[in-house]
């Protein structure tokens, strides 16, 4: 039986694989049955040489076998795998599409950048209550940034931007910590992605910012100094502006090997999050908001939502 032949009702499964991590969420109802999530680095060396690296592949499908043995068990009714970054940029993304079709039986959607942006803004509206309109959704990847800005449930303009913690670490940041020199050109990098998103979302015109995926999650527990990883403390945490910016500046000043001691970092994080945190504090920055808001709800939950 394949893993979408299930009869109508029953849970749903959505799976989200981008540059850094891969991620499960089954759903009935709109209820949480389960959510993984696995460091894959799809992505390694992608911005280098175009190219889907056998390794990353290899980490990929064993993750996705994983996660096809558990909608199997939670009886899905219908699978939807979306690709993002990463594999929008690799010539030889069909052989990731094969490997997928072969494990999970049905394709992965390789999704244009417009696409991932209007699903994370799905996802992060529907996590969220009490907020003031318009909103400016940030998803900060590991190959690359979604920004959304809608009111209520009406998006408005979307634009995805190729800067992400993978690619800007890659690309820029080499030295353990980044060097001076080294954090000023990703910064250059971050500030002409933001220049060219601007020609088509106003980026100053929200009156709230909300910020998706690892990148943020983990800028905000740092500011909250939680003593583990907490995703309850997360969701919908308002941290102020000049908090977020302490807690970049932190995290992109330590060490690997300081970070590595951090009780809420995944070590799958450890060696990009310096760049996922430049990232943050621009684009808050170019926001104008006071205020960044977190949501551990985003594009995977917008997949699961666009499920019929």
């Amino acid at each position: 039986m394949s893993l979408h032949a299930v009869p109508d009702p029953g849970p749903v499964a959505a799976i989200d694989c981008g540059t850094n991590s891969i991620r499960l969420l089954i759903s009935d109802g709109g209820e949480d049955v389960a959510r993984e999530m696995r460091i894959v680095r799809l992505g390694q060396g992608v911005d280098r040489t175009g190219r889907l690296d056998p390794e990353a592949l290899e980490r990929t499908r064993v993750a996705l076998v994983d996660y096809a043995a558990a909608i199997r068990a939670a009886g899905a009714r219908a699978v939807r795998m979306v690709a993002t970054s990463a594999t929008r940029d690799a010539e030889n993304r069909g052989d990731f599409v094969e490997m997928v079709r072969g494990v999970l039986g049905v394709d992965p959607e390789v999704l244009s950048g417009d696409a991932e942006a209007r699903l994370s803004y799905a996802g992060a509206v529907a996590g969220l209550s009490g907020i003031r309109w318009p909103l400016l959704v940030a998803d900060i990847g590991g190959g690359s940034t979604e920004l959304v800005l809608g009111d209520a449930g009406r998006v408005i303009a979307a634009r995805s931007v190729d800067v992400g913690c993978v690619r800007l670490t890659e690309r820029r940041l080499l030295s353990d910590p980044p060097a001076a020199a080294e954090i000023a050109a990703a910064s250059e990098d971050i500030a002409a992605a933001l220049a060219l998103a601007s020609t088509s979302v106003t980026l100053d015109g929200a009156s709230t910012f909300v910020g998706l995926a690892g990148s943020v999650t983990t800028v905000v527990a740092h500011a909250l100094r939680l003593s583990a990883y907490d995703a309850a403390a997360i969701h919908g945490a308002s941290v102020p502006a000049d908090d977020v910016y302490s807690a970049c500046d932190d995290l992109l000043g330590m060490t690997r090997a300081a970070r590595a001691e951090l009780p809420y970092l995944h070590e799958g994080r450890v060696d990009v999050i310096g760049g996922g945190a430049l990232v943050v504090a621009a684009v808050l920055r170019a926001s104008g908001c006071a205020a960044m808001v977190a949501s551990e709800h985003d594009i995977l939950d917008g997949i699961a939502a666009s499920i019929g």
